[in-house]
């Protein structure tokens, strides 16, 4: 087998493995989206009615539950735009490929593919990252209060 004759599998299967990856990709993105939308309903309750119980707690219970909380809402806001990321660039291969041949319904296609799936990504990361930012600062908040021995 020549050099070029397995340069030519890899990439062939590199492709193909690639190929497959959008589907998950899109899958994980709305998983994403959906955990977004659930972040945002828990943080009102959390905010409005939530801290105010866990101030009922001991602080290394409020630092645990605080971490986790955050450490979610990271996660969304880190994870969300690679893969929206991912899912630009996976269909504009083949796009590209389409347009070279005269296909431009197919270009067309993996154009709005990839602009779905960066929305969707920043969407999704964009909640993530709000949340996170809030629940930085309420919690830091109420383990100064608890500190203190103040009052919410």
């Amino acid at each position: 087998m020549s050099i070029y004759t397995s340069a030519m599998f890899l990439t062939g299967a590199t492709h193909s493995f690639v190929g497959w990856l959008l589907y998950p990709v899109i899958a994980a993105l709305i998983v994403l989206v959906t955990m977004s939308l659930f972040e945002i309903g828990t943080s009102i309750g959390e905010r409005f009615w939530g801290l105010k119980e866990m101030r009922k707690q001991s602080l290394d219970l409020v630092q645990a539950h605080g971490r986790r909380r955050i450490e979610r809402a990271d996660l969304l806001a880190r994870i969300a735009p690679m893969l929206g990321l991912m899912g630009t660039l996976i269909p504009l291969g083949p796009g590209l490929a389409g347009l070279g041949q005269g296909d431009l319904g197919a270009l067309t296609d993996a154009i709005m593919i990839a602009f779905d799936t960066t929305v969707l990504g920043l969407l999704a990361g964009a909640i993530g990252f709000a949340i996170g930012r809030l629940r930085r600062r309420w919690y830091d908040e109420l383990m100064d209060l608890m500190e203190n021995g103040e009052t919410l």
